[in-house]
């Protein structure tokens, strides 16, 4: 279904480039597109969350070129794609759309955004890099970095403190010996289903991360083709220490994943010293109705330490990135809004109003100061992204990293079959038309 999806967005994209071809539109001047109403559409979040960012863009695009308007229209994630198709063949889409991070790949892979130019915007030198490589296609710009959300440690301190941990670990090595600690003092016969880190047998986006930690990836292109890589000996180390992690210190179900159920639940329950969660899952933990607010206080967080010491783990970030549709007829306008949006002076207000990940990680440490924000900045200075290919989502549907994981875990010492059998899956999904 999926790639039956995707065949009927290329063709709509193809409709909408030969109309636009037809009519000159895609090849309008910025004087003559200064004629015309800028259309941006963001979600919701910017309304709710930083809506004096979207303000100041506004005006600093309008002192830039006068008697242009900025119409910005709030979406939904639940319909804009939908929509933003919908406008394709019309010619009648916006000037700037937001996407979610892994939406960009099958927009720009299928023709419908316009590249741009990484030098014409904000802190484009240090940008954070899963949100660089979303927004990238076959060596081009289609999507701006937006914003971010990232994985780290959420653990309980008074369980730390009780098994003699005094410091949050700074290396992979260090995290093992204090989820040792923790096992030795609250698992074992006391507890049999404690976990010092929890970890469900499928939860890949986490796993992942061990992977690209130790040099390895999930696939890569060679003379046009992608090639599934996990059975290679880097991603190989990276598989074996997530094994060893997983299997010594975690009573996770090995067929479950993060959200079944949700992670942060079963933390707030109190059999779990730790689990890599989103910023998200810090406050969800204490909810009234679901979690538990008798935690308020004994709750921290930190970036999961690399085996290599100084470094983060590299982490999956969620978040969006800005592009402009290739029907736009004021692209030179459009892409001077990206960077009025996005420049350091929004960036602060978007992290210190609205809680989440600027674009750069020249403002990591923006919220040093906020417990609850500052670990994830922290995280995102290093991190990973899925192989850049609309295909990519039938390897998620097909399940191929969940099960190849779950198997893992139940038979150890198949991890190098069971890696190559997931490569060789990857391989062809990757490779179908």
């Amino acid at each position: 279904m999926r790639l039956r999806l995707f065949a009927t967005a290329v063709l709509v994209v193809a409709i909408a480039i030969a109309a636009a071809s037809a009519t000159g539109a895609s090849q309008a001047s910025p004087a003559k597109a200064q004629a015309d109403a800028l259309t941006v559409w963001l979600m919701g979040d910017a309304q709710a969350n930083w809506p004096e960012a979207v303000a100041a863009a506004n005006q600093a695009f309008r002192s830039q070129h006068p008697g242009v308007d900025v119409n910005v229209q709030y979406q939904s994630w639940g319909d804009y794609k939908t929509k933003f198709e919908a406008t394709l063949s019309a010619g009648s889409g916006p000037d700037v759309i937001e996407f979610g991070n892994t939406d960009v790949p099958k927009y720009s892979s299928a023709g419908a955004l316009s590249a741009l130019t990484r030098s014409e915007f904000p802190n484009s030198g240090t940008w954070l890099s899963g949100l660089t490589k979303a927004g990238s296609y076959n060596g081009k710009l289609y999507a701006v970095p937006y914003y971010a959300g990232a994985r780290g440690v959420i653990y309980r301190t008074d369980q730390y403190k009780a098994a003699g941990i005094a410091k949050t670990p700074k290396t992979l090595a260090e995290f093992n010996v204090a989820n040792a600690k923790l096992m030795k003092q609250f698992g074992g016969s006391k507890n049999p289903t404690y976990s010092a880190v929890y970890f469900p047998g499928r939860y890949w986006y986490a796993a992942m991360s061990f992977v690209y930690d130790y040099g390895g990836q999930i696939a890569k292109t060679r003379n046009g083709k992608w090639i599934g890589t996990l059975h290679e000996p880097k991603a190989l180390s990276g598989l074996t220490a997530w094994r060893n992690v997983a299997r010594s210190y975690s009573r996770a179900n090995k067929t479950g994943d993060e959200a079944h159920p949700q992670q942060a639940l079963v933390f707030a329950k109190g059999a779990v010293g730790s689990f890599v969660g989103n910023g998200w899952e810090w406050p969800y933990a204490l909810d009234p109705k679901l979690g538990n607010p008798a935690l308020t206080g004994k709750i921290g967080a930190y970036p999961m330490p690399s085996h290599t010491p100084g470094k983060y783990m590299p982490t999956f970030l969620g978040g969006s990135n800005l592009a402009v549709p290739v029907t736009s007829k004021q692209k030179a306008l459009a892409s001077d809004w990206i960077a009025a949006f996005t420049n350091t002076q929004n960036m602060t207000r978007m992290a210190t109003g609205g809680g989440v990940i600027p674009n750069t990680t020249s403002l990591a440490r923006i919220n040093a100061a906020k417990p609850t924000l500052a670990p994830f900045a922290e995280a995102a200075k290093y991190s990973w992204f899925v192989p850049s290919t609309p295909n990519w989502a039938n390897v998620e549907s097909a399940n191929v990293l969940q099960s190849m994981l779950s198997g893992i875990l139940r038979n150890p010492s198949k991890t190098k079959e069971l890696a190559t059998a997931a490569s060789e899956r990857i391989t062809e999904i990757l490779n179908e038309s």
